[in-house]
């Protein structure tokens, strides 16, 4: 028996993003099937301590991921995942930082896959902080980008996140902002990647078509999108349980009426019946479930133990 410890730079060169896009993706499938047993995360000290957990059914397999978030610290993410399955005695730990902003641009590439339009290849990333360039590669990567906009409050950090991606992005314009309002209004596709407390731009700053991801908001308290746009938009959710605990902006659509529960449908589902092609405005909300780190943590156990 080990215990197999990686890296970040081990996890980055074991796991593509196009190879994590895919996990994740059969992964909320297998979510909607009820494959996974999955409490919703304990949060302590209002979210600045994580404790999360999956249990997948038909592999005998689990992970559980604890970390500590501090926004004033760099990295913001720190803790470990650790992978355990009946069919192997050794066990892996990784890196959660890593793993985490991994496996949520994965999943904002699976609901960017569904749910922009194929031909989309503006984006605005708004925040430029540690998930950042993975939400940039995995739109990237499903979506490949004509122009991206990178906006941050402090423009220093948004040009070294557009140095930093450049090499990446060979043929895409990038330029900075920090008018998120200004920013949004050509987009085809947003990311929100902040720890706001209140929207970051009005519903009326965007275009009449495009696609919105947002990452950033955790808890009750976060807020990056307007109740406006919620209610004018396709809503499409990681996790029921998850969104009702802790997504501040759909708790906050729900209490004004903006929303209801009705109109919230979980990632899994739209994937197993799609609907026709959506036009108009779509909003992926994520919070971040057990089940998106089983899925990068599968494929570093596959890949590291024997």
């Amino acid at each position: 028996m080990q215990t197999v410890t990686l890296a970040p730079h081990e996890i980055r060169e074991a796991v593509s993003m196009r190879e994590a896009i895919d996990a994740v993706r059969g992964g909320f499938v297998d979510l909607a099937a009820g494959q996974f047993e999955m409490p919703t995360r304990t949060a302590m000290r209002d979210g600045h301590f994580l404790v999360m957990n999956a249990h997948h059914r038909a592999t005998a397999s689990a992970i559980v991921k604890t970390l500590s978030v501090n926004f004033d610290r760099v990295p913001a993410i720190s803790g470990t995942v650790v992978w355990t399955e009946t069919g192997r005695a050794d066990t892996l730990v990784a890196d959660a930082a890593t793993v985490t902003t991994l496996r949520t641009g994965a999943a904002v590439g699976v609901a960017t896959d569904l749910l922009a339009p194929a031909d989309a290849g503006r984006l605005t990333l708004i925040g430029a902080g540690g998930q950042a360039p993975d939400q940039v590669r995995a739109v990237h990567t499903v979506r490949p980008l004509r122009e991206l906009t990178v906006v941050d409050s402090d423009p220093r950090r948004a040009e070294a996140l557009a140095a930093t991606l450049a090499p990446e992005l060979t043929g895409t314009r990038i330029r900075t902002a920090t008018d998120p309002g200004a920013a949004v209004a050509d987009a085809e596709i947003v990311c929100c990647a902040t720890p706001a407390t209140s929207p970051l731009f009005p519903a009326r700053a965007l275009p009449a078509e495009v696609h919105v991801n947002a990452i950033g908001a955790f808890r009750p308290t976060m807020r990056e999108l307007p109740d406006e746009l919620l209610a004018s938009a396709t809503v499409v959710i990681d996790e029921r349980a998850a969104i009702l605990a802790e997504a501040g902006e759909i708790l906050h659509a729900l209490e004004s009426g903006a929303l209801t529960e009705d109109d919230l449908t979980e990632l899994g589902t739209a994937l197993t019946a799609p609907e026709a092609p959506r036009a108009g405005r779509t909003v992926f909300k994520t919070v971040g479930v057990a089940m998106q780190d089983w899925t990068v943590a599968r494929l570093l156990a596959d890949k590291f133990l024997p």
